[in-house]
This record gives structure tokens, C-alpha cells and sequence, in this order.
């Protein structure tokens, strides 16, 4: 049996967005830099998908021995498609961190949600830096 030309439209539509949509438009291919960092793109993709269509008979299109002749009756059909990519933000990993920067304006909140790792991070270094050395005065006299 015959396919369906419904079948032909969605089938090319579909091969369209897949062609389109891969994992390198979600993560992206990371960039390096000279600092020894690398950056990786993220983004959030977004698609709908729709297909439609209908066979249809016009009265007095045909006369009764052309429509015996012809069974098949005219199809009318169409897809359509939207893609959304939004960037998220950028993955940076170093040698001794991996931090997420947002591509939006975030809210205060997020911001300082953010920031908190890299806070704690710099509190212990200040500790560790700020240590007093025991000194040693020699015997102890009484």
C-alpha cells in the first residue's frame, strides 16, 4: 500500500528539525582559553512540532464517470515548526573551580545564590591566610 502523503510531509519536516536541533545547539563546543579555563555554551531549547491535512471531494468537480475512474481523492495538507534557543549561560571550568555564569540579568537572590561558593572559597583562604604562627620564646622561665 501506498504512503500516505501526509506521511511525506511530516517525515521531511521532522528530518528539517533534527538536522537543526543537535546537542551542539544545547552545549556548545567549548572554547579554551589561555588562562587554562574553558568555557561551554548552554542553552535551552524549545520546539513545537504540527502537521495537518485532509482529503477532499469538490461536488461538481467531477463528472460521476471521472470520479469512478479517478477513486483517489485530492489531498490538501501542511506542517509547521518553531525552534527556540535561549542562552542559559556559560559553563567555566579551571583547574581548581567550575562556575556557572548567567547569560540573563538574574534577581538579587539568584545572584547571591551564585556567589556563595566563591564567598566561602575566599573566607577559608582569608582564615588560612590569617593564622597566627606559634612562636617559640625558648624554655619557659619560672
Amino acid at each position: 500500500m501506498d504512503r500516505h502523503p501526509i506521511e511525506g510531509i511530516m517525515a521531511t519536516t521532522m528530518e528539517n528539525i533534527r538536522d537543526m536541533i543537535d546537542v551542539n545547539t544545547v552545549v556548545g563546543e567549548p572554547i579554551a582559553t589561555a588562562d587554562g579555563a574553558t568555557v561551554i555554551p548552554i542553552s535551552r531549547v524549545s520546539f513545537g512540532f504540527v502537521a495537518g491535512g485532509g482529503e477532499y471531494r469538490c461536488k461538481g468537480a467531477l463528472s460521476k464517470a471521472e470520479a469512478e475512474s479517478h477513486p483517489e481523492i485530492p489531498f490538501a495538507g501542511g506542517t509547521g515548526a518553531g525552534v527556540t534557543v535561549q542562552p542559559l549561560g556559560f559553563l567555566v571550568t579551571g583547574p581548581d573551580q567550575v562556575r556557572l555564569l548567567p547569560a540573563q540579568c538574574c534577581q538579587p537572590i539568584d545572584r547571591i545564590i551564585e556567589l556563595i561558593p566563591q564567598a566561602m572559597t575566599d573566607i577559608r583562604n582569608l582564615l588560612k591566610e590569617s593564622k597566627p604562627v606559634a612562636q617559640d620564646d625558648g624554655p619557659a622561665h619560672n
